[in-house]
């Protein structure tokens, strides 16, 4: 069987290339990955190889010729076969023969569309990037039958280092589908056909489509029955939603919460679920529109990525194709259970009367019936409050939409154990007891839930744990700290805050102005904005100035970073500090938000801290704190004389690893920072 050799991807925004040399001349043997020909684009000279073993029937586009990507070049097939239909020798055959056929013209139209005889152009798995060889279908997004256009998406592909659309090469109707969702495919290999609307599925199917053509007449009598009975079984298919990539190198992530349930309609790029990985906590939208069937892996499970968690579909849709024979088992026992059904109901009418007379006395050990009045709770939601005899009736849920959590059985469950001298004493104050003088200032009421419980920590606090520790192993850090005077800062922000807000929409905070001098020092002091390689004992020098923000959120201390900070005004990252700090309080943050930093900017002063010796975070040489800025009294010297005046003073603390900076540096840098705070020129950049 002949096989058509197309122009292939050539890379991003590629469309055409031109052939400089053919390898193989017709007649000769090729192998599998054999070179066949050599191709020029304007970015890059490359070989394309023969997607298949065989002899080269035919070529179909001369050297110096430019074709786009798609078009068929060349035919390979068995020795001894003839080239396909459309080849030179056909057509003159076809034009000596065309004078006659041109009477019988219309008959023969009806003809092929009757027999459905219409070629098809081959759809093959396109070429991914540069050393990926295979791709995982993981949806397609047309269906047989369906028309589509030249370049419209077709189905999407996932692969180690992308998840990626692929459009169609022709316009047409898709005919034919020949690999399922996901089904690795390897590149080259033929994934659909796509021709008119009468063309054949394809043509090595001919016997199969001569058969069901035969069937067709008898089977329409039966289509609307099967198409009802299709839709009461609930068989019509769901699309798989996996864990999608979170960022380079990750590999997993551990599911921390679930923002719909089984049953919910989802609407494409809605947020469907919480993932936590080593880097970031962030929301996972929905890959499709439909009705939320099934979901395949419980809150704090870690799961690769490219795993299946859940599927969605049409209301109707199997929640699992693979869960068949549980289903078959449970529709035996319907009608079973359905004698009990009536029981059932009158139990809880005779135990009412009871109820009323005796309270209910809960144990951290009774069983509950949790069967009744309870929103959907995944499995160990509910195997947790039958563990703790917690009735889920009572427990007010923290979840999206009040949803009922596992933490939220638990905070019930040591509730309930918690003696009833406690209760009275939290009572007693909130009614003004002992306690009603004591300081609620910076209090977090929701940290009061902790006392007494021993609770497993966050990721981020988890993975906060382990690299504060890994940088004091790995690097020789110590604080140089000097004294800066803000005042003239204090004074320009004091007159142009209003202003700026108006013009720039944010708020002029002093860490903006910390932070632009401190891009601009570390571009003067580039040995620290370095990192070193104790292994191969290499000092990198960064191209670029990355600093990274620490925020404090509810989940813990993330450190989303500016990018190109040496390239940014003042009002640029001023408006940049106020979105990532938005974005990782609201979990918006995406893995490339809290990578690649080379320097870190830490705000020590928000509760009003002094002094600090903040921790760097390998491989990062330094970071730099800001301590709060306060009214002091000082030794100022104008004209010669000195005098106390009351400044606004701020300390910066600057922890650096000294396997890269000297002490002397260090202060140079710091120096650097302080002078430009205090000289305070920045009326330009504030771009009113």
């Amino acid at each position: 069987m002949a096989y058509s050799v197309e122009m292939p991807e050539l890379g991003e925004s590629v469309t055409e290339g031109t052939i400089t040399q053919w390898l193989k001349e017709v007649g000769d043997t090729v192998e599998a990955d054999e070179p066949l020909l050599e191709v020029s684009t304007d970015k890059v000279d490359t070989e394309i190889p023969s997607p298949k073993a065989g002899v080269l029937l035919e070529i179909k586009a001369e050297e110096d010729d430019t074709i786009e990507v798609g078009t068929v070049i060349a035919v390979i097939g068995d020795e001894g076969e003839e080239p396909s239909s459309d080849d030179s020798s056909d057509s003159e055959d076809a034009e000596a023969e065309e004078a006659s056929e041109e009477k019988d013209e219309a008959p023969k139209k009806e003809e092929k569309k009757s027999s459905g005889s219409a070629e098809a152009t081959n759809v093959e798995m396109p070429e991914l990037g540069e050393s990926v060889t295979e791709g995982t279908i993981t949806q397609w997004l047309k269906e047989v039958g369906d028309e589509v256009e030249v370049d419209e998406p077709l189905l999407e592909v996932s692969t180690d280092k992308v998840d990626t659309e692929i459009p169609s090469p022709v316009a047409g109707t898709l005919v034919e589908i020949l690999a399922e969702e996901d089904d690795t495919i390897e590149v080259g290999t033929v994934i659909a056909k796509i021709g008119d609307a009468d063309a054949a599925a394809s043509s090595d199917d001919s016997d199969d489509s001569e058969e069901a053509s035969e069937e067709e007449a008898s089977e329409e009598k039966d289509e609307a029955p099967k198409k009802e009975e299709k839709k009461s079984s609930g068989s019509a298919e769901a699309t798989n939603v996996e864990m999608p990539e979170l960022g380079e190198s990750v590999t997993e992530g551990t599911i921390t919460q679930w923002l719909k349930e089984v049953g919910d309609e989802v609407e494409v790029d809605e947020p469907l679920l919480e993932v936590s990985t080593e880097k970031v906590d962030t929301e996972i939208p929905s890959p499709v529109a439909g009705t939320l069937v099934e979901i395949l892996a419980e809150e704090d499970d870690t799961i690769e990525v490219g795993t299946v968690i859940a599927k969605i579909g049409d209301a109707d849709a199997a929640a699992s194709s693979d869960d068949s024979d549980d289903s078959e088992e449970a529709s035996e026992e319907e009608a079973s259970e359905e004698k009990d059904e009536a029981l059932k109901k009158e139990e809880p009418k005779q135990e009412e009367a009871s109820e009323k007379e005796e309270p209910k006395k809960a144990t951290g050990s009774g069983k509950v019936n949790n069967s009744g009045n309870v929103p959907y709770v995944t499995p160990l939601v509910r195997k947790l409050a039958d563990k703790h005899g917690v009735d889920l009736s009572t427990v007010e849920g923290t979840g999206v939409g009040g949803r009922i959590r596992k933490q939220d059985v638990l905070a019930a469950a040591e509730g309930d154990s918690q003696p009833a001298e406690d209760k009275a004493q939290a009572k007693d104050t909130q009614k003004g007891g002992e306690r009603s003088n004591w300081s609620t200032k910076s209090v977090d009421p929701e940290k009061a839930k902790l006392i007494g419980t021993t609770q497993k920590v966050n990721r981020i606090r988890e993975i906060t744990a382990a690299k504060m520790v890994e940088s004091l192993q790995t690097s020789a850090q110590l604080t140089h700290v000097q004294e800066v005077d803000m005042s003239r800062v204090w004074e320009l922000r004091k007159a142009n805050k209003q202003a700026f807000i108006d013009k720039h929409g944010a708020n002029p905070t002093f860490l903006g102005f910390i932070v632009k001098a401190t891009a601009e020092a570390l571009v003067s002091h580039p040995n620290v904005n370095a990192s070193y390689n104790a292994e191969t004992k290499e000092m990198t020098y960064h191209a670029d100035v990355n600093i990274g923000i620490a925020v404090d959120t509810p989940q813990g201390l993330l450190v989303p970073v500016i990018k190109k900070a040496q390239d940014k005004s003042l009002v640029e990252i001023t408006q940049e500090i106020a979105d990532l700090a938005d974005r990782a309080r609201n979990r918006k943050l995406s893995p490339d938000d809290l990578s690649g930093g080379t320097f870190t900017v830490t705000n020590i002063g928000s509760e009003g801290a002094l002094l600090d010796t903040p921790v760097l975070t390998p491989p990062q040489s330094g970071i730099l704190g800001t301590a709060v800025i306060e009214k002091r009294p000082v030794v100022v010297t104008e004209d010669g004389n000195d005098a106390i005046a009351i400044r606004q003073m701020c300390y910066l603390p600057f922890t650096y690893d000294h396997q890269v900076v000297d002490g002397a540096d260090a202060g140079r840098f710091v120096s650097t920072i302080k002078d430009r705070l205090e000289t305070a020129d920045f009326e330009s950049d504030l771009e009113l």
